[in-house]
């Protein structure tokens, strides 16, 4: 990789000139800050500036632009694939002080931000206002709108909302040669040109950097109620979210985790229901305060002709967090028992979760890998983990055979490899399993036409940019 001190003196005095020298990070220890995300992966960038307005950024694109050096959008580093590390050196764009609320229209259900605003923080100033941003990803209490908005974030709260895309009205951006574009505005209705919003949205920072977004904004329920279902099957359970989903009024969440997630959780005074479970499935609703329990008991009625092992409906707020504490408590315990796990967001219609679950059981079984799977049922994006670890090369050898057989299984199910953490690096080998050749060579002649010269986030996506 290429030194801090071969990158061009005149280079170093234009980005210091665009974001002032206090902006401007070249010692070891702060560029080593923005050398790691939730990959683990490690990839040094030769600079880093933190811009504070949109002008700022622009200066920084137009140096980067015309000295041909990398430029890589980052957030908070909460990405599951990669997004945000400088594979190819250059300079990581910071946007965590471009983080101002700019203006928020109660009337109109919109809140303009920029990109370093917090999915939390955002949500906590909408809340007297009585509204909220469904996209509800994990990391909430740290990751930002800006990379929602790369990746096309999403959560619980997609099964009933929809994903980002979904929730965002326009942007403003800049592009790779540092000059400004604004798509969509400020109205829930618009069919005035082709529609970029959507194209930017999930790009993944590799056509240009947003610094502004106009976001459509929902009511807050007034209430909610959580139950949680445990089944003598996976099959059952899978089942079951399909009957949930096939009619009525869809629930806020429908969550969903399998035996050896179970397992793990089993002793830690978690919520994980009957002991000989299976399977378990976590559903929430929403509404009034008068008729929120009517749909409570109308979801625990569509559950029913699956024969659950037990049904729990929480009483108050407090036992539903209990309850809840077992499907947050997953993702920590993985990381402490595998030396290395491999996080996949696999997506099937849900008509065919029940062959996905059977799927992978018969994988685990005769690739002899752990695979723990739980997540967002409701949709069918389901957390495909595989346990593996570095220091046993043929458990390595066999986990990606697993990871192999896991992605032709999604595809052949008419799914998708990612409902929500996108491609980045960790992805891009497989990109080809899933889009034709002329859908892929229309991505690349988009990319080639918004950022010509190839610098704006290098080495994610497509393999062609390595």
């Amino acid at each position: 990789m290429t030194a801090v001190s071969d990158l061009d003196a005149t280079f170093l005095d234009e980005l210091a000139t665009a974001v002032g020298s206090e902006r401007l990070h070249v010692g070891a220890a702060q560029r080593e800050a923005y050398a790691w995300d939730n990959t683990g992966r490690r990839f040094l960038p030769q600079a880093v500036v933190l811009p504070e307005t949109q002008e700022q950024v622009a200066g920084v694109l137009r140096a980067c632009h015309r000295a041909q050096v990398p430029v890589v959008p980052r957030g908070a580093g909460t990405g599951c694939v990669g997004g945000g590390l400088a594979v190819q050196g250059g300079v990581i764009l910071s946007t965590q002080r471009l983080n101002r609320i700019l203006m928020v229209a109660p009337e109109d259900r919109l809140v303009v931000v920029e990109p370093g605003v917090v999915n939390a923080d955002l949500q906590a100033f909408l809340l007297p206002h009585g509204l909220f941003w469904p996209p509800d990803p994990s990391s909430a209490r740290s990751c930002t709108i800006g990379g929602n908005l790369a990746m096309c974030a999403a959560g619980p709260n997609a099964v009933r909302y929809g994903v980002t895309r979904n929730w965002v009205l326009g942007l403003e951006v800049v592009l790779a040669d540092g000059s400004l574009m604004r798509t969509g505005g400020y109205t829930t209705k618009g069919v005035v040109g082709y529609d970029l919003t959507q194209l930017l949205i999930g790009s993944e920072g590799t056509l240009a950097v947003v610094v502004k977004a106009i976001l459509k904004l929902a009511p807050r329920p007034e209430a909610r109620r959580l139950m949680r279902a445990s089944f003598r099957t996976m099959a059952a359970a899978a089942q079951a979210v399909a009957g949930v989903m096939s009619r009525g009024d869809p629930p806020a969440a429908l969550e969903f985790l399998d035996p050896a997630a179970l397992e793990l959780l089993r002793g830690q005074e978690v919520g994980v229901g009957h002991p000989q479970a299976q399977a378990l499935l976590l559903l929430e609703v929403v509404g009034s305060s008068e008729d929120v329990d009517g749909k409570a008991r109308e979801m625990m009625a569509r559950i029913e002709p699956f024969d659950p092992l037990e049904t729990l409906l929480a009483a108050n707020e407090q036992e539903a967090k209990r309850v809840w504490a077992a499907r947050y408590a997953l993702s920590p315990t993985l990381t402490k028992i595998a030396p290395r796990r491999i996080n996949e967001d696999v997506v099937v219609p849900v008509s065919r979760l029940a062959n996905l679950v059977d799927g992978l059981a018969v994988i685990s079984l005769e690739t002899g890998v752990t695979i723990v799977s739980f997540g967002h049922a409701g949709n069918g994006n389901i957390h495909v983990n595989l346990l593996t670890n570095p220091a046993d090369p043929e458990l390595e050898r066999r986990a990606k055979q697993a990871l192999d057989r896991v992605f032709r299984l999604v595809l052949d199910l008419n799914g998708t490899l990612s409902g929500e953490h996108g491609v980045g690096i960790m992805k891009r080998d497989y990109i080809h399993w899933e889009l034709d050749p002329s859908s892929l060579k229309m991505h690349q002649k988009i990319k080639n036409l918004l950022d010509p010269v190839g610098i704006l986030n290098p080495g994610k996506v497509f393999v062609v940019n390595d």
